[in-house]
Order: structure tokens, then sequence, then C-alpha cells
């Protein structure tokens, strides 16, 4: 980012934070450091756990005792709170906590045209629990909506963080619409005509929230991640995953495509998280050599919590001085601390397949990928957080 630039989006509490300014004078801006781009050394993907008042707010308008305004004023606050919670704990990149969504996905994706959403006969099967049964599914041709909520809801939540920190936006991956049961082949037959316009979509979608300030947007990946996994029950071969690789990368790099050259894109790959539980296992190695080497984004979020991620060999695929690999080697789904000399040394590890450099660290999940939540407390939440911080300042300093 140009320092003119800066200064202006500085002067009028803009949301892009990207150089470190000690302070601004007339004669110009002084920088502490050199330049900071997100992601940063201590990141985070977004969701936060929904505080009770959420829960009681959401329940009296579904029974019909409070307004739509009332559930939306009583979110607002809740969101001012833990922006200023998130810039306590030293987060360089805050969210809104996904605090006026029930689900990290759907309730985007429903509100493209040409989608709906509905419920299913049953919900995903999870590590020992069946979720919430809700989806969405095609209707009709799909396109932007212009009037997606989410772009009020940015808009507002920019303006809560008045340029005290990066405004991040999480929104779907385009590649979460190739799910099973989403596509109607009646209106789309061909898979790629299919894909053309969720490519168009999402490009749309990029443009318009970079009109409304955003400068920090994530794809949330759970199809890719699944791609992973050691059996999928909708490809019958390697060769049909192979194919379903190669799409799903022509999809996002071309959703990049010509996107404004000061937003920052990340991707992160989750294998689900649902109330502590997940959905699937699988090391990165069949998808490292195209979607680490050849996806067109500033950065991979990825889950290296536990075994069920595989080791860090794959990351040598990430090309060197490229995007930044955010290790997830925190975990969102339970409460204890890690031990600080053990992710030091997972660290240290990662940096032989790709220079530390180019590497943060953040837990591998959100805290509440639905509004349901995992189970650990509120205060839980924000130590992890703040021990991440702490930690990164450590290894980085």
């Amino acid at each position: 980012m140009y320092i003119s630039s800066l200064k202006q989006s500085c002067l009028n509490g803009g949301g892009c934070t990207s150089w470190v300014c000690k302070n601004i004078t007339k004669e110009g801006i002084r920088m502490t450091k050199t330049l900071i781009k997100a992601p940063f050394k201590a990141d985070h993907v977004g969701s936060l756990l929904r505080p009770q008042s959420i829960h009681d707010a959401r329940k009296q308008f579904a029974e019909g005792a409070i307004t739509a305004e009332q559930l939306r004023a009583v979110e607002t606050e809740e969101i001012k709170r833990i922006v200023d919670k998130q810039i306590e704990v030293g987060l360089q990149a805050v969210t809104d906590g996904e605090f006026r969504r029930r689900f990290w996905h759907t309730d985007f994706m429903e509100h493209l045209n040409g989608v709906e959403g509905y419920v299913p006969d049953h919900g995903y099967k999870f590590e020992g629990v069946e979720t919430e049964a809700y989806d969405v599914r095609v209707t009709g041709k799909v396109s932007f909506n212009p009037e997606h909520p989410h772009l009020k809801d940015f808009i507002e939540f920019n303006e809560i963080v008045g340029g005290r920190a990066v405004a991040k936006i999480t929104i779907p991956s385009p590649n979460q619409l190739f799910n099973a049961g989403i596509r109607n082949e009646d209106i789309y037959p061909d898979v790629e005509d299919f894909a053309q316009d969720i490519i168009q979509a999402y490009r749309d979608a990029l443009q318009a929230f970079y009109d409304a300030g955003c400068r920090y947007l994530q794809l949330d990946d759970v199809y890719i991640a699944g791609l992973c996994a050691s059996s999928l029950p909708f490809a019958k071969s390697d060769l049909e995953r192979e194919k379903l690789i190669d799409l799903a990368l022509r999809v996002v790099n071309g959703v990049l495509e010509g996107k404004p050259e000061d937003l920052i894109v990340t991707t992160h790959l989750c294998r689900g998280n649902y109330q502590s539980a997940w959905a699937f296992e699988g090391p990165y190695d069949r998808i490292a050599p195209s979607f680490f080497a050849k996806e067109k984004v500033d950065g991979f979020f990825l889950e290296y919590d536990d075994e069920r991620s595989g080791d860090f060999k794959p990351l040598e695929h990430v090309p060197a001085g490229g995007p930044q690999v955010i290790l997830g080697v925190f975990t969102s789904k339970t409460g204890e601390l890690e031990d600080k000399e053990a992710i030091k040394a997972r660290v240290e590890e990662a940096s032989k397949y790709v220079p530390l450099e180019q590497i943060c660290i953040s837990p591998q999940c959100g805290f509440a990928s639905t509004h349901h939540g995992n189970k650990l407390t509120e205060e839980q939440q924000w130590a992890k957080l703040k021990f991440i911080v702490d930690v990164a300042k450590e290894i980085w300093g």
C-alpha cells in the first residue's frame, strides 16, 4: 500500500492498517516497523462463541417477543464488546465473531440469487454427533445479490472497528456450492456452466465487499479440505477426485482473477467444526501439488491441531515468497492451553519446508462455526487468543 493512500485511510478512520503507524502528522507518517501485511503472525479464523444474550434474543425473536431490529441491536452491542476484546488481547485483525449468523456458510449462500435455504431430513454426520439439519440448494441461475445482507453487516462492523485494527470478513468458499445435493441438474446439466456462474457471482461479491471498505477477506473451504479425505462418497476413483481438485482450483483462481491488488484474500481449509466434533480426516498430500502450489491467495489457514492433518511435508509445495502459511497448531475445540515449547518446536519443524518469515500461527478453526459453539468457555477462548499473540511475539519478536 502506498503511504499516501494509507494516510488518507487512517485520517478517515478506514479499516486498512497494513502499515503500523506511530502517529500521523501534516508532514507525513512515521513508521515503527517495516511493512506489516495481513495475514498476521498471530491471527485467527473468525468465529467466536455467542454470548447468552444473543442466544436469548434469538429465542425471543423466534417466539415473536422482540422485533428484528431489537435482535439486531443486541447483536450490535455484543459485536462492539468482542471487537474491543480482540484488540485488548493484541490481535491486529478482528472479526464480528459471525454473531449475526447461525451457520458459517449457509447464511451467506442462501442470500445469493438462485439459492435457497431449507431443512433436509438429516444434518451432516460428524464424529459422534449429527449436526442441526440445515442446507442450501440451487433454485435458479446463480448470481450475486447486490442487496446481500452481509454487505450491510460488514459496513456496520467496519464502522465499529473504526480503523483500530484490520476488519476481516469471512465467507464460504465458492467451492462450497459443489457439495452434494446443492446443484440442480435441471438448471445446470453441465457443471462447467455452474462453475462459470459461481465464479462471476463471487467476483461480484469480492468487488462489492471491497467497495464497502473490506481489505481482508477469508474464504472458508471445507470442500477442498474434504478432497484430502481417504474416501469420498461422491468420487468413485482417484481420477474423479483429481478432476474435482482441478475444478475447485480453477474456480477459486477464476474468482481471484482481476481482484483489487490491495484486497488480501486467504483460504481456510477446515475438516469440520461442530460442538468440538470433526467430520473427516486426511493429510494435505492429495491437494498440495495443486492448491498449495497454484492457488492465487495471500495465505493458507491450515488445520494442524492434531494427527488428523498429517505432517508438515506438504508445505514444501508452497512457493517461497508466496502465500503465508498460517499454522492452526492451537485447537479451538478445547479450552486447555497448549504447551508453549511444543508449539515453538512445531513451528520450527514446519520451517524446514517453508521459510519462518512465511509462517504465522492461529487456532485451527473458529470457536463457533455454528451458533451452538465449541465446548469451552468464553474466558478460555480469550485466554487462548492472547496466548497465541504472546507466543507469536516470542517467535518473531
